[in-house]
């Protein structure tokens, strides 16, 4: 057993996405999360910053001791993680594999579509993983940039004009292709989960990498036996690197949690 806490960190808000999954999966575990709001969003940066960034990020969240460190950021798991990974001995964990285990799962047509930050498309890192798990899985990858902006400014209702016509016009090629599963390769992206499933009349399934990356987690602790074995709630300390008004508002709309004054900013430049 192990109390120590688990270590989170994204671009921005959507790493949230795992931390909601995390507090349900293990809801005495304690975690630290940082979005580094100052930097947002990471998937139009060079893969070089990406990299700086995220080694920045982890050197933050391994001041708390963390007994792993999720990387609930696309695109720094996609461009980041096999180039620090061999650098930190605290243990990471990206987003990618776990999501690309599950839609490959999932998929009935053999036709899986992403949809990710530019840094993420890029990579190829969904295609490559899902053809190491089904080499006969076809897949189509699409580009949303302005996604993450939109998110991160609360701009996620499916009856938002602005919301409305960015998924008619990025995702128009997706129901064209005919794919039965959709990845949502950056964890603002499930925020839109119900514009999606609005647009697609709910015929798609859509893949939280969040989400799946979570219950990778909670498996690995378990097969570990790192849980926590406290019977207490566990805490959540949230960090960011700008501003904590904006982000204290929409977390805790989303985590169903008052943050309100436990948010803190932190100067990530100096890790």
């Amino acid at each position: 057993m192990d109390n120590r806490a688990i270590g989170v960190f994204d671009s921005g808000l959507g790493g949230l996405t795992a931390v909601k999954e995390l507090r349900v999966l293990l809801p005495n575990q304690d975690i630290v999360y940082f979005g580094d709001t100052g930097r947002v969003p990471y998937g139009s940066r060079s893969n070089e910053t990406v990299i700086q960034y995220t080694k920045q990020d982890i050197r933050f969240l391994e001041t708390f001791d963390p007994k792993l460190i999720l990387m609930a950021c696309g695109t720094a798991s996609s461009v980041a993680l096999r180039a620090v990974e061999e650098q930190v001995e605290t243990p990471l964990i990206g987003v990618v594999q776990p999501a690309s285990l599950t839609a490959s799962e999932q998929t009935k047509n053999g036709k899986v579509a992403i949809i990710g930050t530019q840094s993420t498309i890029a990579s190829k890192s969904y295609e490559k993983a899902l053809a190491g798990f089904d080499s006969s899985i076809e897949t189509m990858a699409v580009a949303c940039p302005l996604f993450v902006p939109i998110v991160e400014n609360g701009r996620t209702c499916k009856d938002d004009p602005v919301v409305r016509t960015l998924i008619a016009d990025y995702l128009c090629e997706i129901k064209e292709f005919g794919a039965d599963v959709l990845i949502l390769g950056c964890t603002h992206y499930p925020l839109l989960t119900d514009a999606v499933n609005d647009y697609f009349d709910g015929a798609v399934t859509l893949i939280n990498p969040g989400a799946e990356a979570a219950s990778y987690v909670q498996y690995l602790l378990s097969d570990s036996r790192k849980e926590a074995p406290r019977t207490v709630k566990g805490d959540l300390r949230c960090y960011v690197s700008d501003k904590t008004q904006n982000f204290e508002r929409l977390a805790s709309l989303f985590l169903e949690q008052e943050l309100f004054g436990k948010v803190e900013k932190i100067d990530i430049e100096s890790y």
